[in-house]
């Protein structure tokens, strides 16, 4: 499982014109999912996310995470982050769970989260979406359940 997770001021989803997620100040969280991901792979995507301190404290410093700086997280499912690039101009996208097994995986973050004491917002699984963000920093960091990178 892998998430690519950006500090925002604030994030819209959209889809048919339509906001389904809105966050303000917070995590956007990009979610890819891999066929064989399981429980331990929810676990330490959801635990990073909610304590990861990238918010800055009264001294300026990244100290904070999302709760400790009252801000919520928006998942937004993202298969193009299991995308293979090494190779020729057209990433791959083999290593993504398809949709049956993806879908329960995403759904099950965002439950974790939530359990967690996070404000959860979210995408629309499989649909085309507009997001659109605010980013703060930047700040964007990367995670991989199986500590690829």
């Amino acid at each position: 499982m892998r998430a690519g997770v950006q500090r925002v001021r604030g994030a819209v989803v959209e889809v048919e014109g339509a906001c389904v997620g809105r966050i303000g100040g917070g995590l956007l969280v990009y979610l890819g999912i891999q066929p064989d991901d399981g429980g331990e792979d929810v676990a330490y995507i959801a635990e990073k996310v909610r304590h990861l301190r990238v918010f800055s404290d009264a001294e300026g410093m990244m100290n904070e995470d999302v709760v400790q700086a009252g801000g919520s997280v928006l998942v937004v499912s993202a298969f193009t982050t299991m995308a293979d690039a090494r190779h020729g101009r057209r990433p791959s996208f083999a290593a993504a769970a398809r949709g049956a097994t993806a879908e329960p995986m995403y759904e099950r973050v965002c439950a974790v989260l939530l359990e967690s004491g996070v404000t959860v917002e979210k995408g629309r699984f499989g649909a085309m979406m507009k997001v659109t963000s605010d980013n703060d920093g930047p700040v964007c960091v990367l995670l991989d359940s199986r500590r690829g990178f």
